[in-house]
């Protein structure tokens, strides 16, 4: 995600640096063709900051809902758009279960930052700052920990602390002074090393008057900022009056804020804020506010005896697929555990092997009688001769070290009751009425604890493939892979399977006389509710 970079104070205009000489006294010191030290400044690149700055370059307007914690960024990122804002409004909700009234602490925002980071490949996501969470040293600070976090943006505000959500009242800024300040601080943060774009937002809209939040974007924009918000906007007049400041912010982004469910500002399409010269639309309700709805529905009929209907909950499946099981069943298989192939043992006599016995080499000792070790860990010479003096026999050489010990491999224990498998009735599944199965055995021999034992390690080296597709419009909803010898993992994956012998079935495949299925054949055919569950053995 990030690479260092190292630009020289005499290559401010290679490295891309001069423009923001007049920011950081260090880069206009440097920029001015004062005689200095040689300097050299580190900073980490952020590959999200890049995109993002990539993406304000383009001509498209950018829709970012807004997330509260790692699921709700990665389905944002799954659903394609090209960056998010963490709310503070939203991420104090849904931590805190509280307003957002400056409740919410610093590290509880850089916490569910990088788990917002985490669970995403690379989308940008802008961090809600607040005020900075103190004076201009806490902003600079606040700076930095986002951006090491991960983020792509943060927002500094103007108001007080504690401060207040944007459409609700009691709104209050600080002086001019100040506020400037904070963005100028964030954006100095910013150019000695902290990859994170800055987004000023000014709350002076319904806290002082339109005139006052217009200047004060001017001077942020002047400050630094690399995008300028005005919360709270009014009408189509006001909005058109911010996207349209001259001077130092005619080339800054705008973002708008389409609070959904009523606010101030009113809600335009996507076209009619382009057309007014935004770049940027937050849509901070629409994740929690579906949340909270949803959440409180199932409430009221879980009180009553009812679980959520299929087409509002959705299938486990689809469950285990938005937050990532596949991926990780799919990562999981590259580090399974193979065949002993005696590595360990022949490493464990492998030192010094080489040269044992030759004049000249080092002693197989091991590790101790290295160069360096001490006089008493090794010798020097199969003879034992030191120098040219006289002869000196070598030191007792200790005992290998015992090899290590390895650990048992503990196959799942089967779950086998005669020839035919369990019911899902019997494992629990209330789909076993509209369910339906077909065993696929290769061999008609009867599994053994004799062809259970010798299938085992062939089992290591094989995989089970899990399909799952959608009875009436024949989508595969999931495909992955589990090791055939972890059917734990499968059946975590897939519940329903959970009452069938699979073990009986791999045992038949893979044990003494056993025919192996052709690879288009499944193992187990299943089909429950509207599902098509298929596991084939690779």
């Amino acid at each position: 995600m990030q690479a260092l970079s190292i630009n020289p104070s005499s290559s401010l205009k290679r490295s891309g640096m001069a423009g923001s000489a007049r920011r950081s006294p260090w880069l206009r010191a440097a920029a001015s063709g004062r005689r200095t030290s040689v300097a050299v400044s580190a900073a980490m690149r952020n590959s999200r900051t890049a995109e993002l700055r990539k993406l304000l370059s383009g001509n498209e307007i950018l829709l970012g809902p807004c997330c509260h914690d790692g699921l709700s960024a990665r389905l944002i990122e799954q659903a394609g758009f090209p960056f998010a804002f963490m709310s503070g409004f939203c991420t104090a909700g849904a931590r805190l279960g509280a307003p957002d009234t400056g409740l919410i602490s610093y590290a509880e925002m850089v916490d569910v930052a990088r788990n917002a980071v985490e669970a995403t490949r690379g989308l940008p996501i802008i961090g809600d700052g607040d005020t900075g969470y103190g004076n201009a040293m806490n902003v600079k600070r606040t700076v930095r920990g986002y951006a090491q976090a991960g983020l792509a943006g943060i927002l500094i505000e103007d108001q007080v602390a504690p401060k207040s959500c944007g459409h609700v009242r009691g709104k209050r800024v600080v002086g001019r002074g100040e506020a400037v300040e904070r963005i100028r601080a964030a954006a100095d943060a910013r150019d000695e090393g902290a990859d994170i774009l800055i987004v000023a937002r000014s709350d002076a809209r319904q806290a002082v008057s339109l005139e006052e939040a217009l200047w004060r974007a001017q001077a942020f924009a002047e400050a630094g900022a690399d995008v300028l918000f005005i919360d709270a906007l009014e009408s189509e007049e006001e909005m058109r009056a911010l996207a349209q400041l001259g001077g130092a912010a005619a080339g800054v982004a705008k973002m708008a804020n389409m609070l959904e469910g009523g606010g101030k500002t009113p809600l335009l399409p996507p076209s009619a804020l382009q057309a007014l010269g935004f770049k940027l639309v937050a849509y901070p309700l629409s994740l929690l506010g579906v949340s909270v709805r949803a959440m409180q529905e199932a409430l009221v009929g879980l009180k009553r005896g009812r679980v959520p209907p299929r087409e509002a909950l959705g299938s486990f499946a689809d469950i285990q697929a938005a937050v990532g099981f596949p991926e990780y069943y799919s990562e999981e298989q590259r580090y399974a555990a193979g065949p002993e192939s005696g590595a360990a043992a022949g490493a464990a006599g492998a030192w010094g092997a080489g040269a044992a016995g030759a004049r000249g080499s080092w002693s197989s000792a091991g590790p101790a009688a290295w160069p360096g070790a001490g006089p008493s860990s090794a010798s020097w010479g199969g003879s034992g001769s030191v120098g040219g003096g006289g002869e000196r026999s070598p030191p007792q050489r200790p005992p290998p070290p015992p090899p290590p010990p390895q650990t048992p491999v503990v196959e799942p224990e089967a779950v086998y009751e005669g020839s035919t498998p369990r019911s899902t009735a019997a494992a629990g599944d209330n789909t076993s009425s509209s369910s339906s199965s077909t065993y696929s055995p290769y061999s008609s021999s009867s599994t053994t604890a004799s062809s259970s034992s010798s299938s085992s390690s062939s089992r290591r080296n094989r995989n089970l493939r899990v399909r799952i597709t959608d009875g009436t419009t024949g989508l595969v909803k999931l495909e992955t892979r589990v090791p055939a010898g972890f059917l734990n993992g499968l059946t975590a994956l897939v519940p329903q399977v959970a009452g069938f012998n699979i073990e009986a079935l791999l045992d038949q495949a893979l044990g003494p006389g056993g025919v192996l299925p052709p690879p288009d054949q499944p193992l187990l055919n299943l089909a429950t509710g509207s599902d098509k569950i298929q596991i084939f053995l690779e």
